[in-house]
């Protein structure tokens, strides 16, 4: 199971994307919880195996890192173009890269 936290500004323009990773990871077999928040919640979820910023918050990349660094967890921000075509394929191609999964 691949736990991911998708961040933005209020962790709602992220939700289409959110439904289709889940649907590209169920094509796939992947097991994957995944959910969207607002930037504003970072550091109430540690417990996960990635972060994804969306293109707009990109400027918290360094605050994430401060937050998540030391609990080993990588922060990606999202492509543009796959955020902006809601490509949830290549967004868990992604969340596979980055967890080794």
């Amino acid at each position: 199971m691949i736990k991911v936290a998708v961040f933005c500004a209020a962790g709602m323009s992220t939700s289409l994307l959110v439904k289709k990773i889940k649907d590209a990871a169920a094509k796939k077999g992947v097991e994957l919880d995944i959910a969207a928040y607002s930037e504003t919640d970072m550091v109430k979820h540690t417990d996960v195996n990635c972060v994804l910023l969306g293109p707009q918050i990109q400027f918290l990349t360094a605050k994430a890192k401060q937050i998540f660094d030391p609990h080993n967890i990588p922060v990606q921000v999202i492509n543009s173009v796959d955020y902006g075509m809601m490509n949830g394929e290549k967004v868990l191609d992604t969340i596979i890269k980055l967890t080794n999964k």
